[in-house]
């Protein structure tokens, strides 16, 4: 996994799942707090503008938590999945009950300017060629800002398993097997979806008047 990854290493988490499991003391606490920043962070992605303006993130996590706590044990005895796409998961299926409750619509200007808060700060707006130098002269950063507003117009233009893959790749820095057990395709599909994905992305981003 990419180092910018959003979400902890997975090797240490695997270790910290097997403690949990064998019931060290603190060992759940220590798993679920570890995931607490990524988890906020895929939130507040997520969720609509219109309903960030009334349900704090932090709430959601929180509740996302409390869910992975009650279900942990179920997990730990029979992991069919990483822990943090299992999480992800709940986080999701939390989100959905959310929008629904909220009749909040999936796409929006809003949802666009949530991403640019959340992510435009991020080395994973790479597909737009964003520029890697920790100190960028004024002119490269303008380069930058132009490229990522590209990259995010661009891809509020995609359709939503489109854009739904190229988020996953590069947004939340999820490998392709990743996002084969997530989207709970072989992952040869996976590969495939997120390969058309790049080529409808292109084409936005070389034609924004084109429609993909």
């Amino acid at each position: 996994m990419p180092d910018n990854s959003l979400w902890p290493e997975h090797e240490q988490t695997r270790e910290m799942v097997r403690a949990a499991a064998n019931g060290e003391p603190g060992a759940e606490n220590a798993l679920l707090d570890r995931h607490r920043n990524a988890l906020r962070r895929l939130i507040q992605f997520r969720m609509d503008r219109q309903i960030a303006r009334r349900v704090d993130a932090s709430d959601v996590v929180q509740d996302v938590l409390l869910e992975a706590s009650k279900r942990l044990r179920d997990y730990v005895a029979d992991p069919k999945m990483p822990f943090h796409l299992w999480l992800r998961q709940l986080a999701q299926d939390r989100m959905i009950d959310l929008h629904r409750r909220h009749h909040a619509q999936r796409r929006s200007v809003d949802r666009e300017q949530s991403l640019r808060k959340s992510f435009g700060d991020r080395s994973s707006l790479d597909l737009a060629g964003q520029l890697q130098d920790q100190e960028l002269t004024p002119a490269a950063a303008t380069i930058r800002k132009e490229l990522e507003e590209r990259f995010l117009e661009a891809l509020d233009l995609l359709d939503d398993a489109d854009r739904e893959v190229i988020v996953m790749r590069h947004i939340e820095q999820l490998g392709n097997s990743e996002v084969a057990q997530a989207l709970q395709l072989s992952e040869a599909a996976a590969g495939m979806r997120y390969l058309r994905a790049l080529r409808r992305l292109k084409a936005v981003l070389l034609e924004p008047g084109e429609n993909v």
